[in-house]
Protein backbone atom coordinates (compact mmCIF):
# COMPACT_ATOMS: atom_id res chain seq x y z
CA UNK A 1 0.00 0.00 0.00
CA UNK A 2 2.51 2.81 -1.03
CA UNK A 3 -0.11 5.31 -0.73
CA UNK A 4 -1.12 4.80 2.36
CA UNK A 5 -1.25 6.51 5.96
CA UNK A 6 0.33 4.81 9.06
CA UNK A 7 -0.96 5.94 12.37
CA UNK A 8 1.04 5.41 15.23
CA UNK A 9 0.10 6.11 19.09
CA UNK A 10 -0.02 5.50 22.50
CA UNK A 11 -2.96 4.01 24.39
CA UNK A 12 -2.36 5.99 27.47
CA UNK A 13 -1.19 8.92 25.69
CA UNK A 14 -3.70 9.45 22.29
CA UNK A 15 -5.60 6.43 22.10
CA UNK A 16 -9.27 8.82 21.76
CA UNK A 17 -8.02 11.26 19.43
CA UNK A 18 -6.17 8.33 17.42
CA UNK A 19 -9.27 6.28 16.53
CA UNK A 20 -11.05 9.29 15.60
CA UNK A 21 -8.99 10.81 13.22
CA UNK A 22 -8.48 7.13 12.21
CA UNK A 23 -12.20 7.23 11.12
CA UNK A 24 -12.00 10.68 9.75
CA UNK A 25 -9.15 9.36 7.42
CA UNK A 26 -11.14 6.25 6.42
CA UNK A 27 -14.09 8.40 5.15
CA UNK A 28 -11.69 10.73 3.03
CA UNK A 29 -9.39 8.74 1.72
CA UNK A 30 -11.05 4.50 2.35
CA UNK A 31 -10.91 1.36 4.25
CA UNK A 32 -7.52 0.59 3.12
CA UNK A 33 -5.59 3.31 2.71
CA UNK A 34 -5.31 3.99 6.42
CA UNK A 35 -3.85 1.41 9.06
CA UNK A 36 -3.44 1.95 12.64
CA UNK A 37 -0.67 -0.72 14.15
CA UNK A 38 -2.69 -3.25 15.80
CA UNK A 39 -6.60 -2.25 14.84
CA UNK A 40 -5.24 -2.97 11.16
CA UNK A 41 -3.53 -6.36 11.70
CA UNK A 42 -5.28 -9.74 11.22
CA UNK A 43 -4.93 -12.45 14.04
CA UNK A 44 -2.50 -14.29 13.98
CA UNK A 45 0.05 -12.37 12.22
CA UNK A 46 3.26 -11.31 13.75
CA UNK A 47 2.67 -8.07 14.66
CA UNK A 48 6.01 -7.12 14.84
CA UNK A 49 6.48 -8.14 10.95
CA UNK A 50 3.41 -6.10 9.81
CA UNK A 51 4.18 -3.11 11.16
CA UNK A 52 7.38 -3.13 9.70
CA UNK A 53 5.82 -3.73 6.48
CA UNK A 54 3.16 -1.36 6.72
CA UNK A 55 5.75 1.86 8.05
CA UNK A 56 7.93 0.52 5.20
CA UNK A 57 5.25 0.77 2.04
CA UNK A 58 3.04 3.20 3.07
CA UNK A 59 3.14 7.00 1.74
CA UNK A 60 2.93 9.00 4.81
CA UNK A 61 3.19 8.38 8.65
CA UNK A 62 1.35 10.04 11.15
CA UNK A 63 2.67 10.59 15.02
CA UNK A 64 -0.08 11.02 17.44
CA UNK A 65 1.72 12.83 20.08
CA UNK A 66 -0.12 13.63 23.62
CA UNK A 67 1.32 15.61 26.74
CA UNK A 68 3.02 12.68 28.07
CA UNK A 69 4.41 10.89 24.99
CA UNK A 70 8.01 11.09 25.71
CA UNK A 71 8.05 10.52 29.35
CA UNK A 72 5.32 7.27 29.71
CA UNK A 73 7.52 4.82 31.55
CA UNK A 74 7.12 1.00 31.37
CA UNK A 75 6.41 -1.37 34.35
CA UNK A 76 9.93 -1.42 35.64
CA UNK A 77 10.39 2.49 35.61
CA UNK A 78 11.76 2.66 32.13
CA UNK A 79 11.10 5.00 29.83
CA UNK A 80 8.94 3.56 26.86
CA UNK A 81 11.37 5.91 24.43
CA UNK A 82 14.49 4.03 25.60
CA UNK A 83 12.66 0.04 25.76
CA UNK A 84 14.19 -1.32 22.54
CA UNK A 85 11.00 -3.36 22.12
CA UNK A 86 8.68 -0.61 22.44
CA UNK A 87 6.52 -0.43 19.25
CA UNK A 88 6.07 3.47 19.11
CA UNK A 89 10.12 4.04 19.03
CA UNK A 90 10.23 1.02 16.15
CA UNK A 91 7.48 2.68 14.35
CA UNK A 92 9.01 5.83 14.00
CA UNK A 93 12.34 5.04 13.67
CA UNK A 94 11.31 2.68 10.88
CA UNK A 95 9.89 5.62 9.35
CA UNK A 96 12.83 8.06 9.67
CA UNK A 97 15.49 5.67 8.26
CA UNK A 98 13.56 4.48 5.09
CA UNK A 99 12.57 8.29 4.81
CA UNK A 100 9.23 7.68 4.98
CA UNK A 101 6.98 11.45 5.49
CA UNK A 102 6.60 11.73 9.05
CA UNK A 103 4.20 14.04 10.02
CA UNK A 104 3.77 14.93 14.41
CA UNK A 105 0.30 15.17 15.25
CA UNK A 106 -0.40 17.61 18.56
CA UNK A 107 -3.37 16.82 20.67
CA UNK A 108 -4.29 17.73 24.15
CA UNK A 109 -1.88 20.65 23.87
CA UNK A 110 0.98 18.79 23.07
CA UNK A 111 4.52 20.28 22.50
CA UNK A 112 7.06 19.04 20.16
CA UNK A 113 9.70 16.88 22.22
CA UNK A 114 13.39 18.46 22.17
CA UNK A 115 16.06 16.21 20.64
CA UNK A 116 17.85 15.67 23.87
CA UNK A 117 14.88 14.13 25.53
CA UNK A 118 14.88 11.53 22.38
CA UNK A 119 16.60 8.44 22.47
CA UNK A 120 19.52 8.95 19.29
CA UNK A 121 17.22 7.05 16.49
CA UNK A 122 14.38 9.52 17.24
CA UNK A 123 16.39 12.76 17.41
CA UNK A 124 14.98 13.80 14.13
CA UNK A 125 11.68 13.54 14.76
CA UNK A 126 11.97 16.16 16.78
CA UNK A 127 12.94 18.73 13.66
CA UNK A 128 9.87 17.18 11.54
CA UNK A 129 7.36 20.07 11.02
CA UNK A 130 3.59 19.53 13.40
CA UNK A 131 0.19 19.68 12.87
CA UNK A 132 -2.35 20.39 16.15
CA UNK A 133 -5.82 19.45 16.24
CA UNK A 134 -7.32 20.47 18.87
CA UNK A 135 -10.76 19.27 20.21
CA UNK A 136 -12.67 22.70 19.85
CA UNK A 137 -11.82 22.82 16.30
CA UNK A 138 -11.22 19.25 15.22
CA UNK A 139 -13.51 19.39 12.29
CA UNK A 140 -11.92 22.30 10.81
CA UNK A 141 -8.25 20.99 11.73
CA UNK A 142 -8.91 17.80 10.26
CA UNK A 143 -10.03 19.28 7.53
CA UNK A 144 -7.10 21.32 6.94
CA UNK A 145 -4.42 18.04 7.14
CA UNK A 146 -6.62 16.27 4.98
CA UNK A 147 -5.85 19.04 2.60
CA UNK A 148 -2.34 18.38 3.35
CA UNK A 149 -2.32 14.87 3.30
CA UNK A 150 -3.48 14.60 -0.58
CA UNK A 151 0.14 15.67 -1.47
CA UNK A 152 0.91 12.17 -0.07
CA UNK A 153 -2.43 9.83 -0.83
CA UNK A 154 -5.02 10.18 -3.45
CA UNK A 155 -8.43 10.08 -1.88
CA UNK A 156 -11.15 8.30 -2.91
CA UNK A 157 -13.36 9.52 -5.47
CA UNK A 158 -16.92 9.74 -3.99
CA UNK A 159 -16.49 10.61 -0.02
CA UNK A 160 -19.68 10.53 2.85
CA UNK A 161 -20.58 13.59 5.04
CA UNK A 162 -18.13 14.48 7.76
CA UNK A 163 -18.07 11.95 10.18
CA UNK A 164 -17.42 14.93 12.79
CA UNK A 165 -18.66 17.25 11.31
CA UNK A 166 -20.21 19.98 13.73
CA UNK A 167 -20.69 23.07 11.51
CA UNK A 168 -23.75 22.79 8.57
CA UNK A 169 -22.42 23.06 4.90
CA UNK A 170 -24.46 24.54 2.23
CA UNK A 171 -23.63 23.16 -0.90
CA UNK A 172 -24.34 24.55 -4.39
CA UNK A 173 -27.25 22.71 -6.48
CA UNK A 174 -26.71 19.85 -8.19
CA UNK A 175 -26.49 20.19 -12.30
CA UNK A 176 -27.27 18.04 -14.50
CA UNK A 177 -24.39 15.62 -16.26
CA UNK A 178 -23.22 16.94 -19.20
CA UNK A 179 -24.38 15.97 -22.38
CA UNK A 180 -27.46 15.13 -21.14
CA UNK A 181 -30.43 14.58 -23.52
CA UNK A 182 -34.27 13.85 -23.73
CA UNK A 183 -34.99 10.70 -24.35
CA UNK A 184 -35.74 9.62 -28.24
CA UNK A 185 -39.55 9.11 -27.22
CA UNK A 186 -39.75 12.11 -25.54
CA UNK A 187 -38.51 13.71 -28.30
CA UNK A 188 -41.15 12.36 -30.96
CA UNK A 189 -44.17 13.64 -28.87
CA UNK A 190 -42.77 17.41 -28.41
CA UNK A 191 -43.18 19.42 -31.53
CA UNK A 192 -40.23 21.58 -31.87
CA UNK A 193 -41.45 25.04 -31.33
CA UNK A 194 -42.83 23.84 -28.05
CA UNK A 195 -39.83 22.87 -27.21
CA UNK A 196 -38.11 26.09 -28.20
CA UNK A 197 -41.03 28.45 -26.63
CA UNK A 198 -40.54 26.22 -23.01
CA UNK A 199 -36.93 27.05 -23.10
CA UNK A 200 -37.35 31.03 -23.44
CA UNK A 201 -39.88 30.97 -20.96
CA UNK A 202 -37.81 29.12 -18.82
CA UNK A 203 -34.82 31.27 -19.42
CA UNK A 204 -37.21 34.58 -18.38
CA UNK A 205 -38.36 32.70 -15.21
CA UNK A 206 -34.74 32.35 -14.13
CA UNK A 207 -33.83 36.16 -15.05
CA UNK A 208 -36.59 36.73 -13.10
CA UNK A 209 -35.59 35.13 -10.03
CA UNK A 210 -31.94 36.20 -10.20
CA UNK A 211 -32.72 39.89 -11.20
CA UNK A 212 -35.40 40.70 -8.27
CA UNK A 213 -33.16 38.28 -5.55
CA UNK A 214 -30.08 40.53 -6.71
CA UNK A 215 -31.96 43.68 -5.77
CA UNK A 216 -33.74 42.06 -2.39
CA UNK A 217 -30.48 40.50 -1.15
CA UNK A 218 -27.23 41.88 -2.55
CA UNK A 219 -24.04 39.77 -2.38
CA UNK A 220 -21.91 40.95 0.87
CA UNK A 221 -18.85 39.28 -1.17
CA UNK A 222 -15.90 41.92 -2.59
CA UNK A 223 -17.04 42.71 -6.46
CA UNK A 224 -14.57 44.66 -8.11
CA UNK A 225 -17.18 46.51 -9.98
CA UNK A 226 -18.08 47.44 -6.15
CA UNK A 227 -15.20 48.31 -4.63
CA UNK A 228 -16.72 49.75 -1.19
CA UNK A 229 -18.25 46.75 -0.58
CA UNK A 230 -14.41 45.54 -0.67
CA UNK A 231 -13.41 48.25 2.20
CA UNK A 232 -16.35 47.79 3.84
CA UNK A 233 -15.05 44.02 4.44
CA UNK A 234 -11.27 45.00 4.57
CA UNK A 235 -11.99 47.48 7.52
CA UNK A 236 -12.62 44.82 10.11
CA UNK A 237 -8.87 43.36 9.65
CA UNK A 238 -6.84 47.01 9.55
CA UNK A 239 -4.79 47.02 12.62
CA UNK A 240 -1.87 45.26 14.44
CA UNK A 241 -3.04 41.62 15.94
CA UNK A 242 -0.69 40.16 18.07
CA UNK A 243 -1.09 36.11 18.86
CA UNK A 244 -2.19 35.54 22.16
CA UNK A 245 0.41 34.37 24.26
CA UNK A 246 3.40 35.89 22.43
CA UNK A 247 5.47 35.39 19.76
CA UNK A 248 5.53 31.10 20.67
CA UNK A 249 7.82 28.80 19.33
CA UNK A 250 11.16 29.78 16.79
CA UNK A 251 9.79 30.58 13.51
CA UNK A 252 5.93 30.39 14.63
CA UNK A 253 4.22 33.72 13.23
CA UNK A 254 3.75 36.23 16.12
CA UNK A 255 2.73 39.52 14.57
CA UNK A 256 0.65 40.83 11.85
CA UNK A 257 0.36 44.51 10.88
CA UNK A 258 -2.67 44.68 8.44
CA UNK A 259 -3.16 48.32 6.42
CA UNK A 260 -5.58 49.36 3.52
CA UNK A 261 -5.17 51.79 0.93
CA UNK A 262 -8.38 52.04 -0.70
CA UNK A 263 -9.75 48.98 -1.63
CA UNK A 264 -6.23 46.78 -1.32
CA UNK A 265 -4.78 46.02 2.04
CA UNK A 266 -1.14 45.01 2.78
CA UNK A 267 -0.23 42.86 5.25
CA UNK A 268 3.45 42.47 7.42
CA UNK A 269 3.88 39.91 9.06
CA UNK A 270 6.57 39.32 12.04
CA UNK A 271 7.92 35.97 13.13
CA UNK A 272 10.43 34.44 16.15
CA UNK A 273 13.65 34.30 14.93
CA UNK A 274 15.23 32.93 18.07
CA UNK A 275 15.24 34.99 20.65
CA UNK A 276 13.79 38.23 18.67
CA UNK A 277 11.34 38.91 16.26
CA UNK A 278 11.86 38.60 12.47
CA UNK A 279 10.08 40.54 9.96
CA UNK A 280 8.61 38.39 6.68
CA UNK A 281 7.92 41.22 4.78
CA UNK A 282 5.16 43.20 3.67
CA UNK A 283 2.87 41.35 1.07
CA UNK A 284 -0.69 42.22 -0.39
CA UNK A 285 -3.97 40.80 1.61
CA UNK A 286 -6.53 39.14 -0.84
CA UNK A 287 -10.11 39.22 0.28
CA UNK A 288 -11.40 35.74 -0.33
CA UNK A 289 -15.19 36.22 1.18
CA UNK A 290 -15.02 37.00 4.67
CA UNK A 291 -11.33 36.10 5.18
CA UNK A 292 -7.84 37.59 3.61
CA UNK A 293 -5.08 35.71 2.34
CA UNK A 294 -1.27 36.45 1.78
CA UNK A 295 1.49 34.71 0.60
CA UNK A 296 4.95 35.25 1.92
CA UNK A 297 8.20 33.31 -0.09
CA UNK A 298 10.89 32.99 2.56
CA UNK A 299 14.24 33.48 1.10
CA UNK A 300 16.20 30.26 1.46
CA UNK A 301 19.53 31.69 3.02
CA UNK A 302 21.85 29.28 2.21
CA UNK A 303 20.13 26.14 3.50
CA UNK A 304 18.84 23.25 0.87
CA UNK A 305 14.95 24.19 2.43
CA UNK A 306 12.40 26.47 0.97
CA UNK A 307 9.70 27.44 2.40
CA UNK A 308 5.81 29.44 1.19
CA UNK A 309 3.62 30.43 4.37
CA UNK A 310 -0.07 30.83 3.36
CA UNK A 311 -1.49 32.95 5.72
CA UNK A 312 -5.39 32.95 5.98
CA UNK A 313 -7.06 35.37 8.66
CA UNK A 314 -10.82 35.10 9.66
CA UNK A 315 -12.52 37.79 12.18
CA UNK A 316 -13.94 36.36 14.83
CA UNK A 317 -15.20 37.78 18.53
CA UNK A 318 -12.51 39.85 20.20
CA UNK A 319 -9.77 39.44 17.58
CA UNK A 320 -8.32 37.39 14.57
CA UNK A 321 -8.51 33.72 13.29
CA UNK A 322 -5.12 32.68 11.63
CA UNK A 323 -4.52 29.50 9.59
CA UNK A 324 -1.02 29.23 9.01
CA UNK A 325 0.25 26.84 6.02
CA UNK A 326 3.44 25.95 5.55
CA UNK A 327 4.63 24.48 2.36
CA UNK A 328 8.78 23.15 2.90
CA UNK A 329 10.45 21.82 -0.55
CA UNK A 330 13.67 20.16 0.25
CA UNK A 331 15.68 17.01 -1.64
CA UNK A 332 13.74 14.63 0.31
CA UNK A 333 10.07 16.28 -1.33
CA UNK A 334 7.68 18.72 -0.25
CA UNK A 335 6.27 18.79 3.59
CA UNK A 336 2.89 20.85 4.87
CA UNK A 337 2.30 22.27 7.99
CA UNK A 338 -0.51 23.84 9.34
CA UNK A 339 -1.25 25.63 12.59
CA UNK A 340 -4.32 27.98 13.78
CA UNK A 341 -3.79 30.61 16.42
CA UNK A 342 -5.89 33.03 17.87
CA UNK A 343 -4.19 36.97 17.42
CA UNK A 344 -5.55 40.55 19.19
CA UNK A 345 -5.58 43.55 18.30
CA UNK A 346 -2.09 44.76 20.17
CA UNK A 347 0.87 47.03 19.25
Amino acid sequence: MPDAIFISYRRDDSEGEAGRLFDDLTRAFGDDAVFMDVAGIKPGMDFRKAIEDNVSSCGVFLAMVGPAWATIVNATGQRRLEDPNDFVALEIASALKREVPVIPVLVHDAKMPSADLLPEALRPFAYRNSVELTHARWTSDVALLIEALKAYVTPKSASGPPVHATVPVQLPAPHPPSGTVTPATDVKKKPTGLIAGVAVAAVLVIAAIVYFATRSNPAPAPDPNHPDVAVASAAGFVGTWVRTGGLGDADALGKLIIASSGPSLTVHAFGRCQAASCDWGVQPGTMSGPNVVATFSAPPNGSDTSRTAVITAHPVAGGLDVVIQNNFQNPAGPRVNHSHQLFASGQ
